[in-house]
């Protein structure tokens, strides 16, 4: 797995939006930030345009972001914001230079397709982590924010976590792979299909019915995604709904009943995903991972 160098003060980040369109005013704190960090910041030609409910055209958005991988002097990129559109235009990027010259990419949600991308097709490390729009309103000195300065110019990163009733002791070193499980669930049959075996696997979503969770997790069982892995770690699972008649189960009891009879360690309620803090996670990166009864440990 090829890891993109580290940031320094002087180096110069793009943003870009890959998906939905977003307001100035959301991301200027980012902007700030950045620079305090000594980072020089480029702006994609449309990451404040409006086309439908994207921030651009296919062909715009593809345009920004193709020039900030072509770019040597960028060495990171990040997305915007989410929502829905990357799928649109992966398969109209060419990633030549960014070969030549590898880069983070930065991001999370509707990102997991760059990710599943970089990880699976190119074997290059990115960063999920938060976007210049999510970033918290309550200020800038947030474990969010911290993480994702860490990742960038240290890369070395630990968290602690806090025990949870379904956790499952254990510990291992591999790769960490993983994203937002309703875009993994798409990419399946795709090159950016992912390879879980032998692989530790994070997961994490927003807004979706629990028997809609039931039936994604359910599609990854029956692949053959969840039998073989070196391990398994739930973010948040927020803002789960329920139907009139209640599916009779929490989103974490969905997931602990498809997974409760391998062995691998097993930890939920990672801060990472559509919650405060979110954590960064460095994909491709082997990490050490350990569950005890009362915590869990992941070192990158």
């Amino acid at each position: 797995m090829i890891t993109p160098p580290l940031l320094k003060q002087g180096d110069t980040i793009g943003i870009i939006s890959a998906a939905g369109k977003v307001e100035e005013d959301k991301i200027h704190p980012a902007i700030a930030l950045f620079k305090s960090w000594g980072l020089k910041v480029v702006l994609g030609k449309h990451v404040f345009g409006s086309y439908h409910q994207f921030s651009g055209s296919d062909l715009d958005r593809m345009e920004d972001l193709q020039k900030m991988l072509d770019d040597p002097e960028i060495k990171a990129i990040f997305s915007s914001r989410g929502g829905y559109g990357t799928i649109r235009i992966i398969d109209m990027l060419n990633f030549q230079e960014f070969k030549r010259n590898p880069k983070w990419i930065v991001g999370f949600s509707d990102i997991t397709v760059l990710h599943s991308y970089l990880n699976r097709v190119l074997e290059v490390e990115s960063l999920h982590a938060a976007m210049p729009s999510t970033f918290p309103a309550e200020g800038m000195e947030s474990e969010t924010i911290s993480s994702l300065k860490q990742a960038l110019f240290e890369g070395s990163i630990s968290y602690d976590c806090a025990g949870y009733s379904l956790n499952r002791a254990g510990k291992v070193k591999s790769s960490l792979v993983g994203g937002n499980l309703s875009i993994l669930c798409s990419l399946s049959g795709t090159p950016m299909d992912i390879d879980t075996r032998g692989k530790v696997l994070f997961i994490e979503d927003v807004g979706e019915y629990l028997y809609r969770l039931d039936r994604m997790m359910r599609t990854l069982k029956a692949a053959g995604k969840l039998k073989y892995l070196a391990g398994l770690i739930i973010g948040g699972m927020t803002d789960m709904e329920d139907n009139e008649i209640p599916f009779g189960s929490s989103a974490y009891e969905i997931i602990f009943e498809l997974v409760k009879d391998y062995d691998y360690p097993l930890a939920f309620n990672f801060l990472a995903g559509h919650m405060e803090p979110n954590r960064t996670l460095i994909l491709g990166r082997e990490i050490y991972f350990e569950v005890s009864d009362n915590s869990a440990y992941i070192k990158f």
